[in-house]
């Protein structure tokens, strides 16, 4: 069974003849029907139930000419609100099966954000077009998670909000400099870096990590698109998957300056959501491409 199963209610599935009837479920009783690519005389395609708003399970596989459906693999999908950067995008297609790995940089985070493209068959038809597009392609991030815990806020008074804020944009425009190669940037970032090290290494003698620390974001484990996370809930509410009636938290969250929802069971979250309080865990990013 695929890892993230667990996140979108479907934890305590164990046997392998009830997860077989649930894929037959999905291949029969679809929402959505999409052809990924066509090569010979063979479709790759995906069909997609919901068994929550937005919460769901995409099956692909391939159709042969007589309409016989061979299933490859699957994968739950989660698909986030607003829009979370409108960085450049680059996808590559996995070398294993017919699916997508997209990469964008956002200068708020300052690393590239690799996440599962949940639209491959949006992001082919207009591959070839994104250069001649009179508007950039956004991406919608969302992410999939296991279990969290609830922290605290950080207390902060306007003052200190707002030299945060100040230092974050300072930050970023630096990070653009640097990357088209200004050496004045370059120096002030690793300036910057060495002092930020300094002054915390210092409070970690007397303080916990997450009174210094108010989010992060930070690659985790060996798959390229699965991060370690701490953010700030920006607004919580509940769902149920309709099959195991298991109840889901989706959570809007505030990470590094980057708005992107998060669903979570609540069996497995530990502490009260609300908004304000911080949420810490392991994700597994997917985003969606609006062209």
């Amino acid at each position: 069974m695929h890892q993230y199963l667990t996140a979108i209610g479907f934890g305590n599935i164990r046997s392998k003849k009830e997860w077989n009837e649930i894929l037959s479920q999905v291949e029969h009783d679809f929402n959505q029907y999409v052809v990924v690519s066509e090569k010979d005389d063979v479709a790759y395609c995906e069909f997609r139930k919901e068994f929550a708003e937005g919460i769901g399970i995409s099956l692909a596989g391939t159709i042969d000419d007589d309409d016989q459906f061979e299933r490859e693999f699957y994968y739950p999908y989660f698909a986030g609100s607003g829009i979370t950067t409108y960085a450049e995008i680059a996808a590559e297609k996995r070398i294993d099966r017919e699916a997508y790995i997209g990469v964008c940089e956002d200068a708020k985070v300052g690393i590239n954000i690799i996440f599962h493209v949940q639209n491959a068959d949006d992001y082919i038809k207009n591959i070839d077009k994104v250069d001649y597009l009179e508007k950039v392609p956004s991406i919608t991030l969302s992410g999939l998670c296991n279990e969290g815990t609830i922290l605290l806020p950080v207390r902060k008074d306007e003052k200190q909000e707002q030299k945060q804020k100040e230092q974050s944009n300072n930050r970023m425009e630096l990070l653009i400099a640097a990357k088209n190669g200004d050496p004045a940037a370059i120096q002030g970032l690793t300036l910057d870096d060495i002092d930020t090290y300094s002054k915390v290494s210092r409070r970690l003698i007397t303080e916990d990590v997450f009174s210094i620390v108010d989010t992060y974001m930070m690659p985790y484990g060996a798959e390229c698109d699965l991060y370690s996370i701490l953010g700030t809930i920006i607004e919580v509410r509940k769902t149920c998957n309709e099959y195991t009636k298991e109840a889901i938290y989706i959570m809007s969250l505030e990470v590094n300056d980057l708005l992107f929802d998060v669903c979570v069971p609540v069996n497995n979250t530990m502490g009260e959501p609300e908004e304000g309080r911080r949420f810490k865990g392991n994700i597994w990013l997917q985003g969606y491409i609006n062209f």
